[in-house]
């Protein structure tokens, strides 16, 4: 038995995919009606007195077979309200009950529990009695089970187990779970099912507990400025966690407030349920108002004020400029100036104003030239940051052609205007445009010039007159010419008048003529301030005469000894063009008398020979054949060619084989570098090996003399070069006596003494020249040390020989002298022969010669 507080019941009945038409019956139609969909309805008010005392039996019968089946509502008076009792179904129908009832095959569905969510009743709260018709013979024990009961959330729902009265044990909340499905049990003290299992499904009743909430708190919309009524904006959206089958969750919007009011206090509307938001009235104007701030309101309970509940969110809508303002001219005149002949150049600057948005499409200009410019000499493009128009002259101008300009410039946007919107006068205005003249260049006409001439031409031939012309019509200016480039220098221009002769000879085939054209530029200079200059090009194409013999080609080619086959192919070049070149004529020269005996020459074609050997064998060697070419001009040029044949010994492929062992060995470029590289290497090597030497070799030979001042005897006595005797004194080299002192003092070394019949270690040192400045010292000092060095020597030979003193004395590098002996004092011998060495050695010949004065 369930508690139902509706004064309603559906009973649902499954067919079981049974196609036939079933009607509903209950067994008191006087209180109940129960309709086609199974809805049970109380026909009168009922009270604790008026309910029935016999269970309300409900009949359902197939129309198509008459099978027909039946449940039980038992109603029964709870504490505070009506507790519907559900009994479980009987397995045969009562014989007391209405009509011949037959057996059950099928079971009726228990109608959902509807329970209002956030109840404040108290708890726990009974919501319907489950009874079985089996409880009057035995004890019964009752219980659910399902989420809500014994599955989470569990403790929601409790049944007595007696009783089988099922409560809920504290609120529900229809936003958290809008239905429990519960299953009831039946069974005895042993636990055996007495009935089978019936499903008990528990709606939550909604209840008015959530506002409605927007999606977003500031909404962001535009319309474009100048719409019509009824233009859509924007659309609002708010939902409410109630439910939206029920007035609880069913919203209503309406606009609050609008900021600012104008031009007036609706200029905007708001579809109650879809929020859409549109225009109503007209006059958007952006310049006017750019912004509109709505508050939008929500409100559920279908827009019912008192019971509802209310929330707000903002709108924001941005008003769009469209180009309803055309840009207007700050001037209707505006002015400038440039120079003649100057591009790229802004004249002036256009500026207009323009009430549209900035850097829109409806604000950004775009100027025309409508008049004054048929030639297209200007242009006015946009400067993107400020909006103006820059006049720019795109062609040259010329002051002598045109002195003023007046062009007539309109303003448009890049969009065009609004429907209705016209471009007043403001919109055009006129530039005044004044030329300033400038000393143009001079120019040639033609340029460049083209003259045809016949090559050979000779010098001092005039050739053309090849003047400019001056642009400047209002100014008195002379021109003056000039040659600016003539790569072969064949020609020469008249400063004044322009004519141009020439100073050589024309040739066609010069390197400087390529494609039997010649090129020169001249230079036109006038005189004005500042001086202006302007070139031309000549071209002179020279056409071809007969003025170069043709020679034999190729100059040089092999041949072997024995030829197989034995001819040469040749031909011959002519620098001149057909038909002063080929055909060519061959002939054999005849001297010398054995080319015409060994050779024969034979015309293959027009400009083609072949050249055979008659003989069957050619010594090896290089032959110069001479060959008479003539070619085919109106004049025709005869020329004697030597061409060179190389014969030599071949292999069996017909290649020279007595070719030099070094070609041979086939050593390439890079084998040849590196060979040469090391060779210097060498020679750098060996170079500075010979300076090291030298540089050691003075070093130990840097000796000086020193004499005592008070017997200075060198007064008269000059620089030796060299000293006389026998044979081997001829080498010797005197200028070792110099001044001691000029020697540093670190580099004296001790005497060394080497003998002129021993084989010298090193080559003899260049002595330095001694000072020709009397210095004081005594030279006998240094003889009588080198003496007694020479006989204290242990490997001096057993004989009186001449003794090489590589250091003499205290710095003395002086050699020695071989007049003097080591045993005597020199009395024996004759020194007279010194006279005759000239004045040099008197002083010699005097001090150990002659006389004992």
């Amino acid at each position: 038995m369930f508690c139902f507080p509706s004064p309603s019941l559906t009973v649902k009945f499954v067919n079981c995919g049974r196609g036939g038409l079933v009607r509903f019956e209950c067994s008191n139609p006087f209180d109940f009606r129960i309709e086609a969909d199974g809805v049970v309805y109380a026909l009168r008010p009922l009270t604790l007195s008026t309910l029935p005392t016999v269970p309300l039996v409900i009949v359902a019968r197939d129309e198509t077979n008459q099978q027909q089946w039946q449940t039980q509502v038992r109603l029964t008076p709870p504490r505070t309200h009506l507790v519907f009792e559900i009994w479980f179904p009987s397995r045969q129908t009562d014989s007391s009950s209405i009509g011949q009832l037959k057996r059950m095959k099928r079971d009726w569905v228990i109608p959902p529990i509807n329970v209002p969510e956030n109840s404040r009743g108290e708890f726990p709260q009974d919501l319907v009695r489950i009874r079985s018709d089996n409880d009057k013979n035995r004890s019964l024990r009752y219980s659910v089970t399902g989420p809500g009961a014994d599955q989470p959330p569990t403790g929601i729902f409790i049944i007595h187990p007696i009783s089988g009265e099922l409560s809920v044990m504290k609120p529900l909340d229809r936003e958290h779970i809008s239905n429990f499905h519960l299953r009831a049990h039946a069974v005895d003290l042993n636990g055996n099912q007495v009935e089978s299992p019936i499903d008990i499904v528990i709606n939550v009743i909604d209840m008015n507990d959530n506002r409605p909430e927007f999606i977003h708190q500031i909404w962001n919309g535009s319309v474009p400025e100048g719409s019509k009524p009824g233009t859509f904006v924007m659309t609002v959206t708010s939902v409410d966690k109630d439910d939206p089958k029920t007035a609880n969750g069913m919203l209503r919007y309406k606009i609050g407030s609008q900021n600012p009011e104008s031009p007036t206090s609706n200029m905007f509307t708001i579809n109650n349920k879809t929020g859409d938001i549109i225009t109503v009235a007209a006059g958007l104007d952006r310049e006017k108002v750019p912004q509109y701030t709505l508050i939008i309101q929500a409100t559920d309970m279908e827009g019912n004020p008192m019971y509802g509940l209310s929330n707000t969110a903002t709108a924001v809508i941005r008003v769009t400029d469209i180009n309803d303002n055309p840009p207007e001219f700050t001037a209707e005149m505006f002015f400038g100036e440039v120079p003649e002949n100057r591009v790229n150049v802004i004249v002036a600057n256009l500026t207009v104003t323009d009430k549209d948005q900035p850097n829109t499409l409806a604000w950004k200009a775009v100027y025309k030239i409508t008049g004054g410019d048929p030639t297209g000499r200007f242009s006015v493009p946009t400067d993107p940051t400020t909006n103006e128009g820059l006049v720019t002259v795109v062609k040259p101008i010329d002051y002598e052609i045109s002195r003023t300009y007046m062009l007539t410039v309109v303003a448009v946007n890049e969009v065009s205007l609004a429907r209705g919107i016209h471009s007043p006068r403001q919109s055009t205005a006129t530039v005044s445009i004044r030329v300033i003249d400038v000393n143009e260049s001079p120019y040639f006409d033609p340029n460049p010039k083209l003259i045809k001439l016949e090559e050979g031409m000779l010098a001092e031939s005039t050739l053309t007159t090849f003047t400019a012309q001056d642009p400047d019509r209002f100014m008195q200016q002379s021109i003056r010419y000039t040659r600016l480039s003539d790569p072969a220098n064949w020609l020469r221009i008249d400063a004044n008048t322009g004519r141009i002769t020439t100073i050589a000879v024309l040739d066609r085939e010069s390197p400087y003529v390529k494609d039997n054209m010649y090129s020169a530029t001249f230079l036109a200079s006038d005189n004005g301030a500042p001086p202006a200059s302007g070139t031309g090009t000549l071209q002179i194409s020279l056409l071809d005469i007969n003025d170069n013999a043709p020679h034999v080609y190729p100059q040089e080619t092999e041949m072997c000894k024995k030829p197989e086959p034995n001819g040469i192919n040749i031909t011959a070049l002519d620098g001149d063009l057909n038909p002063n070149a080929g055909p060519f004529a061959f002939e054999l020269a005849n001297r010398p008398s054995d080319v015409r005996r060994n050779w024969t020459i034979t015309r293959l074609s027009g400009d083609y020979a072949q050249l055979n050997l008659k003989i069957g064998f050619l010594e090896s060697g290089i032959y110069e054949i001479p060959i008479i070419i003539t070619d085919s001009g109106n004049l025709p040029m005869s020329n004697t060619s030597y061409l060179r044949v190389k014969v030599c010994q071949c292999d069996h492929n017909g290649d020279c084989t007595d070719q030099q062992h070094i070609i041979a060995a086939g050593l390439g470029t890079g084998a040849i570098i590196a060979i040469l590289l090391c060779i210097i290497i060498l020679l750098i090597l060996v170079l500075l090996f010979v300076v090291w030497m030298k540089r050691r070799d003075k070093e130990r030979q840097a000796k000086q003399l020193l004499i005592d001042p008070e017997d200075d005897v060198r007064d008269n006595i000059l620089k030796y070069d060299e000293e006389g005797g026998g044979e081997e004194d001829q080498d010797y080299d005197l200028s070792q006596l110099q001044q001691p002192d000029t020697i540093e003092p670190d580099t004296i070394k001790p005497v060394g003494i080497r003998r002129m019949d021993e084989r010298p270690l090193h080559p003899e040192p260049q002595y330095p020249i001694r000072s020709a400045a009397p210095h004081p010292g005594d030279i006998g000092d240094f003889i009588n040390e080198g003496l007694k060095a020479a006989d204290n020597d242990p490997t001096a030979p057993p004989y009186d020989s001449l003794l090489v003193f590589d250091y003499e004395g205290s710095g003395s590098t002086a050699g020695s002298l071989s007049s003097l002996n080591s045993s005597s004092s020199g009395g024996d011998q004759d020194y007279d022969y010194l006279n005759d060495w000239g004045p040099r050695f008197r002083k010699l010949a005097d001090m150990y010669g002659g006389s004992d004065d």
